[in-house]
């Protein structure tokens, strides 16, 4: 499957608890792969497999246990030698569609990335004098047998148990994303290798190597079949909020604080016009209430944001989501750099297609040129 087109191959890994190469006869019985990066909700993939009746009269796919429900499977595209994974993740869903045309018979295996393994259980826990980066590192080691590098940023509030004490009522995950929201931070399982995942937990920190920029209008160096842009006037909020001083019950406003997204990609940032109350601040220390306004501001979507669909053979690669990406050939206005948010990769016989979601604070380019 997509042996022949420039190169690029489609890399399948299956297992238990180890993923390991699948065998021939799971591989190439793949029709179709669809795999979701998703910055701002959960990773997924479903693969579509053409079934065929072994000798025990049962598919020959479902015979091997490659794709039994609860496996992991890592899916992964070699442009070269060294294949890019896509996604770590686990089978969590079976469809059946037998046929009475020979051939015609399929199975669709859906599955989410390895942090769904986060979500199995609920737990009642308490933190006492914990700051919120220190229990997500605690959570997260747990989990070291589906390969997991905690990348844990500190947090600034240290609660006194006297005053506050952490609780757990949720899933790890569920757990793990509240602690994330409440300081303005992002948690995402990004497979680094097969096999291996970083865990980050931290600021949405818009740094690092940009990928092949995405070039519109451009003659034969255009990369991309179809690119749009949109800009929302309303996505910008400037939150207010006050903390109570409490000796004397005194209401004293918090000045508004910067988003922690960092650093900034554009050179006009859209003004915030409307105004949110952090209502939570008034039960909270200056600390805490500082961290809840910061998380608010940073909460807020980007207000400039593009969407299109690429073919991978002209792109040269695979675009990712949580990563910088540059745009040529749009304009002054919506050239330049963009953190990519959503990615949706669909590898079929013969073809590889990317549809994607970019987004960013402002209009206008920092920058004369993106590197192509």
């Amino acid at each position: 499957m997509l042996d022949g087109v420039l190169g690029t191959r489609l890399v399948l890994l299956t297992g238990a608890t180890v993923p390991l190469p699948a065998g021939p006869e799971v591989v190439q019985a793949v029709e179709q792969v669809e795999v979701v990066q998703d910055a701002d909700g959960e990773d997924g993939f479903q693969i579509v497999f053409r079934l065929a009746k072994g000798g025990l009269l049962d598919y020959t796919v479902l015979q091997t246990g490659a794709v039994d429900l609860f496996n992991r499977v890592v899916v992964a595209v070699a442009f070269g030698v060294v294949p890019e994974v896509l996604i770590d993740g686990i089978v969590t869903h079976h469809q059946v569609t037998p046929s009475n045309e020979p051939g015609q018979s399929t199975l669709r295996v859906t599955g989410k990335s390895v942090g769904v393994m986060l979500d199995l259980e609920e737990k009642s826990q308490a933190y006492p004098n914990q700051p919120d980066w220190l229990i997500v590192t605690q959570i997260l080691a747990s989990y070291a047998q589906y390969g997991l590098v905690p990348v844990v940023t500190p947090s600034a509030d240290v609660p006194i148990e006297l005053f506050r004490i952490t609780r757990q009522q949720e899933t790890d995950l569920a757990f793990v994303r509240r602690l994330a929201a409440r300081n303005g931070y992002v948690f995402a399982i990004e497979p680094a290798a097969p096999g291996v995942n970083t865990a980050t937990w931290g600021p949405e920190v818009r740094l690092g190597l940009p990928q092949r920029a995405l070039t519109v209008g451009m003659g034969t160096a255009t990369n991309v079949e179809s690119l749009q842009f949109a800009a929302d006037g309303l996505a910008p909020v400037a939150p207010q909020a006050t903390v109570v001083e409490p000796f004397l019950k005194t209401a004293i406003p918090i000045p508004t604080l910067p988003s922690l997204r960092v650093p900034p990609l554009s050179l006009s940032p859209l003004p915030a016009r409307r105004t949110t109350l952090v209502r939570e601040t008034a039960n909270q220390g200056p600390a805490e209430a500082m961290t809840s306004v910061v998380a608010a501001a940073t909460r807020a979507p980007d207000p400039v944001t593009g969407s299109g669909e690429l073919d991978a053979a002209r792109y040269g690669g695979a675009l990712r989501a949580r990563g910088l990406v540059g745009v040529r050939g749009a304009g002054l206005s919506y050239d330049g750099f963009y953190y990519v948010r959503r990615v949706t990769h669909t590898l079929a016989d013969g073809a590889y297609r990317q549809s994607f979601t970019i987004s960013r604070e402002g209009t206008g380019t920092l920058t004369p040129f993106v590197v192509p």
